[in-house]
């Protein structure tokens, strides 16, 4: 087999890129070495910025998410027992985000590449990218008990941090930085009416706590838990109890709770690797980096890579620009480590660390009131929440 661009992995960012190349007339081949079905059942986040969103209209599988997803204008913070709202369509010029859980955009993207015929082998294994320097790199796997190679231009390595893509490159080109962070989040997924509006960030003594929602009946609510926690220690009773603990009794006199639909524990980590890069593959999203969901940045910032790589390509296919490509990394690392900046703060902000004295304590109390009291400080939260502008391809 042979096509322009292969792509390893079936999560939203490489279907996204695979529907914007096919849509532009590029011949793409998706390789996933999971079933559809597990794909669908990943249960992740679901704030989406104002470039995802435009993005998603220009793959041309918005309209479900316009006609179903919940726009906001703002979110509030809780700490010290009030709420404080950040309105960010004030404070951006108009920007906001969307609420649309990322299987739905999921779902949304794998309909739309049934549709239009484009190829994905699902439940493929032993997935291996070859001669990655060379000018004809190629994708070996597995798929119904035959042997398959696929012949292309470019692989783009869409498959997580686990995946085979980033671990094909040899061992020293690369740069790692990571943080691990002394905690993780407890989620369930209930259906049930969201406790407001809007989503809710609180920090307390007791921990970190967030509400947030799927849509107008189903619901999200976190709470930061030890490291070393294990969720079957948590009963729907004890999570409704600590979740109400940690809100201001306001909020918590007018929560709705119920069975969970879902339940599990998400450790927290920052991760970036450099460059994103490797002779004619290209990581994107989890593959290259992490970040704590706090800012809701995860699966935004796979995105700000796949506009990145798609026009890129496209400058390339329509223009000859094969300059561009040595810069793919550093144009998407400038947005990441802007992107992980924001994460990290909101983390260090919210949560409650195992070291914590009683100064740091006041020092971040006093960082959030000093932000939430500024409009400067108001305004930088708010640019950073909806998405800082996706850099242009010149």
């Amino acid at each position: 087999m042979k096509t322009q661009v292969a792509i390893i992995g079936a999560g939203p960012s490489g279907l996204l890129l695979g529907q914007l190349l096919h849509n532009a007339g590029i011949a793409n081949v998706i390789i996933e070495r999971q079933s559809p079905d597990y794909v669908l059942g990943r249960i992740r986040a679901g704030v989406l910025e104002q470039g995802l969103v435009e993005l998603l209209r220009e793959a041309g599988v918005g309209a479900r998410m316009d006609s179903e997803g919940l726009v906001h204008d703002g979110f509030e913070l809780a700490f010290d027992g009030r709420c404080e709202r950040i309105d960010l369509k004030q404070l951006t010029g108009g920007k906001t985000v969307m609420v649309y859980g990322q299987t739905e955009v999921t779902r949304d993207l794998m309909q739309a590449r049934e549709q239009c015929g484009a190829k994905t082998f699902y439940s493929a294994s032993n997935v291996q990218p070859h001669d990655l320097q060379g000018e004809q790199p190629y994708v070996t796997f597995e798929h119904n008990g035959a042997s398959l190679r696929l012949d292309c231009d470019f692989i783009a390595g869409c498959d997580g941090f686990h995946g085979v893509a980033r671990q094909s490159i040899p061992a020293g080109v690369l740069k790692e930085f990571e943080r691990v962070y002394p905690f993780g989040w407890l989620g369930i997924l209930a259906d049930t009416p969201p406790v407001a509006e809007e989503l809710i960030y609180a920090s307390h003594e007791r921990g970190f706590a967030l509400c947030s929602m799927r849509s107008p009946t189903r619901t999200r609510y976190y709470v930061q838990v030890g490291a070393e926690e294990k969720v079957e220690d948590w009963s729907d009773e004890r999570f409704w109890a600590e979740l109400k603990s940690r809100l201001p009794s306001e909020v918590a006199a007018r929560l709705v709770t119920g069975p969970s639909i879902e339940k599990s524990i998400a450790p927290l980590r920052s991760f970036v690797v450099e460059p994103m890069q490797y002779g004619r593959l290209f990581l994107l999203g989890d593959a290259a980096h992490i970040v704590p969901p706090t800012g809701a940045k995860g699966l935004n910032l796979a995105a700000s890579d796949v506009s990145t790589l798609y026009r890129i390509l496209l400058k390339v296919y329509r223009e000859g620009r094969s300059d561009l490509l040595e810069k793919y990394s550093e144009i998407c690392l400038r947005r990441i480590w802007k992107a992980e900046r924001f994460s990290w703060w909101m983390t260090s902000m919210l949560h409650r660390f195992p070291d914590t004295d009683a100064f740091s304590q006041r020092m971040q109390q006093t960082e959030l009131d000093y932000f939430v009291g500024s409009e400067a400080g108001r305004r930088t939260i708010a640019e950073n929440y909806v998405g800082l502008p996706y850099e242009p391809i010149e």
